[in-house]
């Protein structure tokens, strides 16, 4: 007699293979959805069939989870190659064909550059934003007499943009000129500080933390407003800066010293992008440290204005010129000749600086 509440003994072996059956349809349907989620698409296709007749895919799921990249590892931003604009004065394709001489030797570098009317200063200073959000290079802007006003203008509506600008050029800018905004990295300013027709002596905003450098020259009887632009030992460092700008971390450095001089007559311009502290040792003098840097001593003494006359002081930091070069100071102190004293342990200039290159 079968019993109502308990199945016999071969209705329950059957019961039993009827849930194993369909237990195992179950696992076979999770496993193959789970191998269709984003995780597993993103591991490449299913292998072929392996041991055993189960398709690898299952075995993956069933064994791990996905890899995971680790942070350290991802792919560093691109550097974009700098953009360079050039802006005339006034009449600037008759007094001004030193930017487009520059804008030359710019291209042959093989950066890309173009001059322009400083009467478009402000629809060049929206497009220079526009192309900035659309492949941030870094931004260089260079101007003589009415566009070096200009380039300073853009400087300005960029910091309003909260874009930065790498450098800015201002060759014999306008009187009018304003001041130089925070987010300008490296600037200089060469001018001719009793010429009318430019004479701009630009200076930092307030707040204003980049590399600054000034240079008058007045006291140059053989430069004028009309030839200022042309200089091409001016020419050549700027090229030069330029092609460096990825390499140099102008924003390293938190307070870098302004510098500002008048350059004597029969010198050359040497750019130096700002000063740095240097703390006196025993028996220091301006002469000796302008020697072991290879400085020219009217640049240390302007730098230091109040430390000509009286003997420096063990501890007392003065001022030296420097530039902004990947190259390490070890490289400089090799260059100086076997009697030179040796330089101080004092960083030279921060993060690999260079602090001269040539002594006047």
């Amino acid at each position: 007699m079968i019993g109502l509440g308990r199945p016999t003994s071969k209705n329950s072996v059957k019961l039993r293979a009827c849930k194993a059956a369909i237990w195992l349809v179950g696992a076979l349907l999770l496993a193959d959805v789970a191998a269709l989620t984003p995780t597993a698409c993103l591991a490449g296709p299913a292998s072929p069939v392996a041991t055993g007749g189960k398709p690898a895919a299952r075995a993956a799921v069933a064994a791990a989870p996905a890899a995971v990249v680790p942070a350290d590892t991802a792919p560093a931003a691109p550097q974009f190659p700098p953009k360079v604009y050039l802006f005339r004065g006034a009449l600037g394709p008759i007094f001004s064909t030193g930017m487009d001489r520059l804008a030359e030797k710019i291209e042959k570098a093989g950066f890309w550059a173009s001059v322009y009317e400083f009467t478009l200063c402000d629809f060049i200073a929206l497009q220079v934003a526009k192309s900035y959000r659309a492949e941030p290079a870094p931004i260089v802007l260079i101007g003589h007499s009415m566009g070096g006003l200009c380039s300073v203008r853009i400087a300005i509506t960029l910091q309003e943009e909260h874009i930065p600008v790498s450098l800015v050029v201002t060759i014999d800018p306008a009187h009018a000129t304003k001041d130089v905004p925070p987010n300008v990295e490296r600037f200089f300013n060469i001018f001719l500080s009793d010429n009318v027709l430019g004479g701009g002596d630009v200076k930092p905003q307030s707040g204003y933390h980049g590399h600054y450098a000034s240079y008058d020259m007045k006291d140059h009887d053989e430069v004028t407003h009309i030839n200022i632009d042309k200089m091409n030992d001016v020419h050549a460092q700027l090229v030069n800066m330029i092609s460096q700008l990825n390499q140099i971390s102008a924003t390293a450095d938190p307070d870098p010293v302004p510098l500002r001089y008048l350059v004597p007559p029969s010198v050359s311009v040497e750019l130096w992008d700002s000063g740095t502290p240097l703390t006196v040792r025993p028996g220091d003098t301006l002469e000796q440290i302008a020697t072991n840097y290879g400085l020219p001593l009217w640049a240390v003494q302007q730098a230091n204005p109040g430390a000509g006359g009286t003997p420096l002081v063990p501890g007392e930091r003065i001022v030296i010129p420097r530039h902004l070069l990947p190259t390490p100071i070890s490289a400089l102190q090799g260059q100086q000749g076997a009697d030179a004293a040796p330089a101080p342990a004092q960083p030279a200039g921060k993060n690999g600086m260079i602090i001269g290159t040539r002594r006047r």
